[in-house]
């Protein structure tokens, strides 16, 4: 049984699903998608789904504070579903502090992948990611500080990672080039500010630490 809401946020609307345990099996922007049609791609065959605006209070009141700048941390039961190497990459997705951005070459090495055949599998089960902003997929760019490949669109990475403190990104939507920008920035007699974003450094976090819920609990 999947119950599913609608809500708004500073970035639109959202869907949300959670399973009969309330645990969080799907969060995504509706801005390029029905909800009806995300909601498809996370039902099992023959589950039950019920509209219900009674499940999924804890997401609701902790996205809020998140989007108000007042939480940096999620404190939720997480079910995604997926094969168990994708539940492995969302894993580590949940371990990239707040505020801070990682490449996706990164993500493949902390979960011991290496070939370029590996990476793409690495960049696909990212972009798959069905619980946005709590398994934060956003803070995964590209190896050269842009960022690539939203579902939602850049533009909402750009401003997630805005709201985190991660960068001011302005530039890096907009159609000028890199080299315009810095132009652009240098005619106004100011200090230039890159257009891309700099990864920083993530501390570790272990699996089942407060700061998120383990993908892979003990059996």
């Amino acid at each position: 049984m999947l119950y599913a809401r609608r809500i708004g946020t500073a970035l639109g609307e959202m869907l949300v699903a959670v399973d009969d345990a309330d645990a969080l099996v799907a969060l995504e922007f509706c801005a390029n998608a029905r909800p009806e049609d995300l909601l498809a791609h996370v039902t099992r065959p023959d589950e039950t789904v019920e509209w219900s605006d009674e499940r999924g209070k804890a997401v609701v009141a902790q996205l809020e504070e998140y989007f108000r700048g007042e939480r940096r941390a999620f404190d939720l039961a997480l079910a995604p579903r997926g094969s168990e190497f994708q539940r492995r990459v969302w894993q580590e997705l949940t371990r990239i502090p707040y505020g801070t951005t990682i490449s996706y070459g990164e993500l493949a090495r902390r979960v011991g992948k290496r070939s370029a055949t590996a990476s793409r599998a690495i960049g696909q089960a990212n972009a798959s990611n069905p619980i946005a902003v709590v398994v934060p997929c956003h803070r995964v760019i590209g190896r050269d500080g842009r960022l690539t490949g939203y579902a939602a669109g850049l533009s909402f990475k750009a401003k997630l990672l805005t709201l985190e403190g991660a960068l001011a990104p302005d530039e890096l939507i907009a159609p000028r080039s890199h080299r315009a920008i810095q132009q652009a920035h240098a005619h106004a007699g100011g200090p230039p500010r890159a257009a891309r974003v700099r990864e920083r450094p993530a501390r570790a976090i272990r699996p089942g630490s407060p700061d998120q819920a383990d993908l892979f609990p003990p059996s």
